[in-house]
């Protein structure tokens, strides 16, 4: 797996301090503009280069390849990216990690969050990601290939049977899941509110939620697309919420519980 910085709870300070900015970048200067569309040139290159490799993986494996390829090949594209933007990147642990199959849970809030997720290489995982990322024939063919989940997020139904409908594969190859729970990067506040999927997996698979914490995506990214500032992303990976007792009748309060949480990381106050 390709080398980042891991750091302990006590070895860094947890969160930005007080002077934590909640707004979107708005400017940026001429290197980073370059910067900015270098990257956005190297990660469409680094997915060319690798999509052909994957599939010949998976071909003379017969697929027994594609965590492999998940955990490895994610870092192999995310990090050149993340290098020609002028970011560092840090995954600080807190605790000890925990084997697959969790329910991993990430705040959205920017484009560069795509990159950061990848970059993290975590074992036996797997996507939910909106529908649209298919038109772009490079992660079509990635995504099919390795099994990652698209859903229409307009037609909630057929979202959540396309969800349902992995669960046998989750639990039979013990695969972990990253959901993000506010659903789009494009909501309300710094921490959007939480849609139910997650945390309906979490009580239909007994699987434990591991939230993580993107701190500076937001701060760095400019609107929509990889046109960042420089700086520093910290990835929190939190210690896992036990679900085994959750029940779907008091399934808002796990909800408002699990985004107080993200709330508080993210300096607000409701």
């Amino acid at each position: 797996m390709i080398p980042f910085t891991i750091f302990s709870q006590a070895s860094l300070p947890v969160y930005s301090d007080s002077k934590f900015n909640l707004r979107m970048a708005t400017t940026l200067t001429p290197i980073e503009y370059i910067r900015s569309i270098l990257a956005i040139l190297v990660f469409f290159l680094m997915f060319a280069i690798c999509t052909p490799v994957i599939a010949l993986l998976l071909l003379f494996t017969f697929g027994k390849a594609t965590n492999f390829i998940i955990e490895n090949f994610g870092p192999l594209i995310a990090y050149p990216v993340l290098w020609t933007l002028g970011i560092k990147f840090n995954v600080i642990q807190h605790g000890e990690p925990i084997a697959p199959p969790v329910i991993y849970t990430i705040n959205h809030s920017s484009t560069l969050d795509l990159v950061t997720m990848i970059a993290l290489g975590l074992p036996h995982i797997r996507f939910v990601a909106k529908w649209e990322l298919q038109y772009n024939p490079l992660f079509f063919i990635v995504g099919r290939l390795t099994g990652q989940v698209f859903i229409q997020r307009q037609k909630t139904e057929k979202a959540v049977r396309k969800i349902r409908n992995t669960y046998d594969r989750l639990k039979r190859d013990k695969l972990s899941i990253m959901v993000a729970p506010e659903g789009s990067r494009k909501h309300p506040g710094v921490i959007g509110p939480f849609k139910k999927g997650a945390f309906h997996m979490a009580i239909d698979l007994g699987f434990p939620i591991v939230p993580i914490y993107f701190d500076g995506n937001q701060e760095l990214s400019l609107g929509s697309s990889l046109l960042s500032k420089s700086g520093t992303i910290n990835a929190h990976i939190h210690p896992p919420i036990d679900t085994s007792n959750w029940q779907k009748e008091t399934i808002d309060e796990h909800i408002t519980e699990v985004r107080s949480k993200y709330l508080k990381w993210a300096g607000i106050e409701e």
